[in-house]
């Protein structure tokens, strides 16, 4: 029997379901709910599923499900909310973790468990044969993973923050987090880890002791406490290769997905490049139907926001325009998509962003994300007499483009040095992205540059992108480049960052040693999407210098396996930055609008 014709002999079994327990909420609205519901995979497995619905629903209705390792009842006021706006949603967790039978292998599980979900519920008498699914993180992630096996009765998707394996997680541009094994012991067994993942002090000292005692990376796992084979796997791959490939939809599999979907994801979101992955990918190999399905929703907001919007995050206030009703417009999407009601009234056109800073806070639209920006502005690094390596005595970014010869810049790394703390956060700090203290305190060990203060206020929306000539002196090494504007006051607000591994200067997937002395351009060209209006009398300032942190796998500069590398591997590099005639180093900022057409 075909799943087709099963949906219809369900929607004949209605009135057999069982009287399930009504629950309220604090509006006063009933429920229902049914806890414990077992869903077959094809394996034989059972996945845990709560079940919540309209009260006294009489007709079949469309279903919702998150598909979470997190434990399904902490999604438990999403079933109340989308069960009282009419739709049925089931909270299930993955395979091997609350009470859902099998072994949990993190995220590679959830593309046919989620095809199996699909159409099983497709077959209940309480749905209509319409399956979507709800959430963001890990849960917009299997999103992706299921439409990529192509469910028929998988009706629309609205993947939220989604990493994206071998892009954005559990590395970035192939620099391991430590991260991973806090995240790993949050998901190890069946049972909730909250509680100790939540610890920031304790993780901080774990990291902290793996970093001070310049162990390898590969035994962080065990310096924390709980030796991960799932992180030994991780790292035997220390490259995007057809292993992380399997995790995403082939071109192929992208060129055939089309059902509505609407990406959202934030500023600060850490998963951005993995949701934009997904995104610029689908629009790289789907028809132009698909496309035309699918729009973007890119806010003021960090990874949490991106499900729960909040009007400040890390010492940066957001406008209320930005404090949108997530439930809201995930509701509106369901209703268009499977209720035939009205477009959302927040998706104007086919990209939605947030323009952030004064005067500004708003939002805007385009007809596509290359669309957002209309020019590039190069800002050229120079210097005079090295006075480059502190926040009080920097270069400058400057319009002009460099001509004839001009002493390069240098800075000198040593692995070894354990005290080194410029991107590193405060301790308990919930300032991160306005804390200058540590990029204060690392003068002498990095370089930086400054613009002159805008005459007038510019808007920046798109991808910024940097293209440095350097040369090292040894093998490998990490270098991190960070932008900020700076306002007239002084205070620094983080725009941007991003990480680049020497050897992958130019493929993530084929490393490549650098050669002693040879002066080459490397690109730092993943930067993330921002949108800000940059105000009169500001300045922009560009840092860059190591990765030498305790949150980030280390790199001891020898071209060795990093990963294997300990203390005892150093190797101190000098890295030098040309910016002359014939290496004109340069910042190319991303311009929404003509100065002229921005008032201060």
């Amino acid at each position: 029997m075909s799943m087709r014709r099963r949906v219809v002999l369900a929607s004949l079994l209605w009135l057999a379901l069982p009287t399930f327990v009504a629950a309220t909420d604090d509006t006063g609205n009933p429920v229902d709910f049914q806890w414990g519901q077992k869903i077959p995979l094809r394996d034989g497995a059972k996945l845990n599923a709560t079940l919540y619905r309209p009260l006294d629903q009489r007709a079949p209705l469309p279903c919702i499900f998150t598909l979470t390792p997190y434990i399904s009842e902490t999604y438990h006021d999403r079933g109340m909310y989308f069960a009282e706006h009419g739709y049925v949603f089931l909270t299930i967790d993955v395979r091997g973790r609350g009470n859902s039978e099998g072994e949990f292998t993190p995220l590679l599980q959830e593309a046919k468990d989620g095809y199996d979900i699909v159409e099983w519920l497709a077959t209940q008498p309480y749905c209509n044969g319409k399956v979507t699914m709800w959430g963001g993180s890990y849960a917009g992630y299997d999103q992706w993973a299921t439409a990529k096996e192509f469910p028929p009765h998988l009706a629309t998707i609205i993947p939220v923050a989604s990493p994206r394996p071998g892009v954005d997680f559990p590395f970035v541009q192939n620099v391991y987090y430590s991260y991973d094994t806090q995240w790993l012991t949050l998901t190890s067994g069946h049972t909730s880890q909250e509680n100790i993942f939540d610890d920031q002090a304790f993780w901080s000292a774990q990291f902290g002791k793996w970093y001070k005692a310049q162990r390898p990376f590969k035994e962080l796992d065990t310096i924390v406490g709980n030796p991960s084979p799932i992180f030994q796997t991780w790292l035997a791959h220390p490259q995007p290769d057809t292993y992380w490939d399997s995790y995403s939809p082939s071109a192929a599999q992208f060129a055939r997905i089309d059902l509505p979907i609407l990406t959202i994801t934030g500023q600060y979101d850490d998963d951005q490049p993995g949701a934009l992955s997904f995104y610029r990918d689908h629009f790289r190999y789907a028809s132009t139907k698909a496309k035309d399905r699918h729009y973007l929703v890119i806010g003021p907001w960090d990874h949490a926001g991106t499900r729960t919007p909040k009007a400040e995050y890390a010492g940066i206030k957001f406008g209320p325009a930005g404090v949108i009703d997530m439930n809201g417009l995930n509701k509106a999407w369901y209703d268009w998509t499977l209720k035939g009601g009205s477009k959302p009234a927040l998706l104007k056109n086919k990209v939605a962003y947030y323009m952030l800073g004064k005067g500004a806070e708003d939002w805007r639209y385009a007809d596509s994300l290359e669309a957002i920006t209309t020019m590039w502005r190069p800002m050229y690094l120079t210097s005079q007499g090295g006075s480059d390596d502190g926040v009080f005595a920097s270069g400058l970014l400057a319009a002009a483009v460099p001509r004839g010869p001009a002493k390069p810049d240098h800075y000198v790394y040593n692995p070894l040095d354990t005290s080194f703390a410029a991107w590193d956060p405060a301790e308990s700090s919930d300032t991160d992205l306005t804390d200058q203290s540590g990029l204060i305190g690392a003068s002498g060990k990095i370089l930086v540059y400054h613009t002159p203060a805008f005459q007038q206020a510019i808007e920046l929306a798109g991808f910024p992108k940097l293209n440095l000539w350097l040369s090292l002196d040894q093998p490998d090494t990490d270098i991190a480049v960070y932008l900020y504007e700076i306002k007239p006051d002084g205070s620094s607000i983080e725009l941007d960052s991003q990480l680049l591994r020497a050897r992958y200067r130019k493929s993530l997937r084929e490393p490549m040693p650098a050669k002693p002395g040879v002066i080459e351009r490397y690109d730092f060209d993943s930067m993330h999407f921002i949108a800000r209006r940059i105000g009169k009398g500001s300045r922009l300032r560009l840092a860059i210098g190591p990765m030498n942190s305790k949150f980030f796998e280390k790199n001891y500069n020898s071209g060795g396996v990093v990963a294997d590398e300990s203390g005892k591997e150093a190797r101190t590099v000098t890295v030098t930055l040309y910016h002359d005639g014939e290496h004109p180093s340069a910042l190319y900022l991303p311009i929404a609008a003509k100065e002229s057409d921005a008032s201060d």
